[in-house]
């Protein structure tokens, strides 16, 4: 079975990318996050037509999230019980289903903004709420995984400059050890292989040649229990996807299992 995920940054603006990676991927499930678009105006007839169902939620903001898959979706669940909210707002940032004997969590952890800013203590409380909703689900017999854009570079090996980001948010030891304990609660992050450098960079700004300097950090990540990671066969980032006009600002990000 192959799971990936995947920062679409706009399903609308991109469709023909989506449409396009899926026919050559083939991915069995594949997370979406910032979907910048309505549950109504996704494209379900569409990637339909390639043999996917789609659960989504996605209010036409800034975030939105989806899993596609080509097995029956089941189970399926917008954020879990006391989800925070921000300015009395629960955006929708977490959807969880299952898929083929899978169950999978796609996210999309606040930004943050910048240090200080209510923000990032937003981030924070978000994060901790994940924890404890996934170490929940990780305990369960199935395989299963959160993945998605958490906007945190586990490492300073993670960015390509730490130099430049000292005063900003992604990198802080708060926003790390948010991590470390989410990897605490029976789930293991599966690391990608990069499939040009040394580097498994999942996200290069739009701005400053970042993507063919190799500007990158990686911040689309997989974290998955016991029956998941152990099942784990391959794992990449799929950075030719980056390439070329129309592209997202993230790579998808693919893992291969042995189910």
């Amino acid at each position: 079975m192959r799971v990936a995920t995947w920062n679409v940054n706009s399903v609308t603006a991109r469709v023909d990318r989506l449409t396009g990676w899926l026919g050559t991927a083939r991915p069995d499930v594949l997370c979406l996050q910032e979907l910048k678009t309505t549950d109504e105006a996704f494209p379900a007839e569409q990637l339909a037509e390639l043999g996917y169902q789609a659960a989504t939620w996605g209010t036409g903001r800034w975030n939105g999230v989806a899993i596609l898959s080509r097995h029956p979706i089941a189970d399926v669940q917008r954020g879990w019980p006391g989800l925070p909210d921000f300015d009395g707002v629960t955006e929708p940032r977490a959807l969880t289903a299952t898929c083929g004997g899978v169950r999978v969590t796609s996210v999309y952890v606040p930004n943050g903004r910048e240090l200080g800013h209510p923000h990032f203590d937003y981030k924070l409380a978000w994060l901790d709420s994940l924890t404890a909703f996934a170490a929940d689900a990780a305990r369960a017999d199935v395989p299963y995984a959160v993945l998605g854009d958490f906007n945190i570079a586990p490492t300073d090996a993670d960015v390509w400059d730490m130099s430049l980001f000292t005063e900003s948010t992604h990198v802080t030891p708060a926003e790390r050890e948010k991590l470390a304990d989410l990897a605490g609660h029976g789930l293991v992050e599966v690391l990608p292989r990069a499939l040009k450098y040394d580097k498994p960079y999942t996200y290069w700004d739009y701005r400053q040649l970042a993507f063919p300097k190799n500007n990158g950090m990686r911040i689309d990540l997989v974290f998955g229990n016991k029956a998941f990671a152990g099942a784990v066969s391959d794992a990449f980032v799929d950075r030719e996807e980056r390439k070329g006009k129309g592209a997202s600002d993230h790579a998808p990000v693919v893992v291969d299992l042995e189910l």
